[in-house]
């Protein structure tokens, strides 16, 4: 004696069986009631697929195939239901489905009440099949579904910052990227300083906790951020969760349009690259607005140095560092002699004296406007050539 009469009975009255269910599952599980994510017709449908597993492998002895169940797990999967909701949705339809056997066995005189407890263990076993299939499905599709999300995302960044890239597609990725779809924005370089290093750990969920959308990419030797900057405070809000860190970051102005993100990445660079020595810091492009222009343009920017500080450049090692140095702290100081020897710790008549010797040998003068003009520019290139005074050795006076 089996139950197989029930499972025959209750077949014969499946669609209802599964109306019912997915009525009961989309009055218990919030998720289920919305339409646009879940049709009634599909949730019916995995309900009858469900009850048919179930009601056709009850009573047997042999392993039941669990194609329904997997089919269940992908399609959520594929619709973005939480798989604990998928389970619960399950359990709830498996619990009126078992008080539907139940109520259909006490009919039954055959059926004892010894059998029904037997059966009862097979069908919460079947559940348990069921469900580590539809969770497994789930999963397995969950997974597939990232990797290509994250290599569409990947791809759209990409065209992003490249230009490779149509008014249409441009909409689309500020869409799935979480990008507004009008600026301000701004782009974030940080050097990378080995393979596999993350040179802006933390900085996502700062970003994510201040509101701030961005997009990542990777290379081997930087890593990118398109960043939006969706309110008046969000670019210092950016600046300062930056400088908190351990980077070396170059910063690029604002701009209004995606389409200008390869112009502001190579902006970034230029900035990246104007960073003194070898430790963190952050680089703004606005802030130093003519170191950018020399660093965009390094053959002229070494025709700047040979033509207005070559003399000074053709001393002797110690003397060259010397008045560089000194030329460099002069420019900080604003042509004050005295603050000047107040951050070199010499004289103020030392200071005169270096400068002297740097219009002697330039054959300039340094009270003349476009002379001032010409060595501040030259001193910055000297700089960006080789990192300049900051890696002279120390003044000895």
């Amino acid at each position: 004696m089996n139950i197989s009469g029930v499972a025959a009975a209750l077949h014969s009255r499946l669609p209802g069986l599964a109306e019912s269910m997915a009525l009961r599952i989309r009055a218990e599980v919030d998720v289920y009631k919305d339409e646009s994510l879940i049709s009634f017709g599909s949730l019916r449908h995995s309900c009858h697929a469900n009850a048919d597993f179930v009601l056709r492998n009850l009573g047997r002895k042999e392993a039941p195939d669990a194609a329904a169940a997997r089919e269940t797990g992908r399609l959520r999967a594929e619709q973005g239901v939480p798989l604990a909701d998928t389970l619960r949705a399950y359990r709830i339809g498996s619990e009126l489905l078992w008080m539907e056997i139940v109520a259909e066995a006490r009919t039954r005189p055959e059926i004892s009440d010894d059998l029904l407890v037997s059966e009862s263990a097979r069908f919460w076993a079947l559940f348990g099949l069921y469900a580590e299939a539809v969770a497994v499905a789930y999963r397995e599709t969950a997974a597939e579904l990232s990797s290509r999300g994250q290599a569409r995302r990947a791809a759209l960044v990409e065209a992003l910052f490249t230009g490779v890239i149509t008014d249409h597609t441009l909409w689309e990725a500020a869409r799935e990227l979480g990008l507004p779809e009008q600026g301000p924005y701004a782009v974030a370089v940080a050097e990378v300083g080995a393979v596999g290093e993350d040179p802006l750990a933390g900085m996502g969920a700062a970003l994510r906790e201040a509101e701030i959308p961005f997009a990542w990419r990777s290379l081997p030797d930087q890593q990118l951020a398109l960043i939006a900057l969706p309110t008046a405070a969000a670019e210092n809000i950016c600046l300062r969760i930056l400088r908190r860190g351990r980077a070396r970051v170059g910063f690029s102005p604002c701009f209004a349009s995606l389409r200008s993100t390869p112009q502001n990445l190579r902006f970034a660079r230029l900035a990246l690259s104007t960073l003194p020595g070898a430790g963190p810091g952050v680089a703004r492009f606005d802030d130093h607005p003519l170191a950018m222009v020399v660093a965009a343009a390094p053959a002229e920017a070494a025709r700047l140095v040979q033509v207005t500080l070559g003399p000074v450049l053709d001393l002797p090692a110690a003397e060259r560092s010397r008045l560089l140095r000194t030329l460099e702290h002069w420019f900080a100081s604003g042509g004050s002699a005295n603050a000047t020897s107040q951050s070199l710790f010499v004289h103020p008549n030392t200071v005169r004296y270096r400068i002297r010797r740097v219009e002697e040998l330039t054959g300039r003068s340094l009270s003349d406007p476009r002379t001032t003009a010409d060595v501040g520019a030259a001193l910055l290139a000297v700089r960006h050539q080789d990192k300049g005074p900051a890696g002279c050795p120390p003044d000895v006076g």
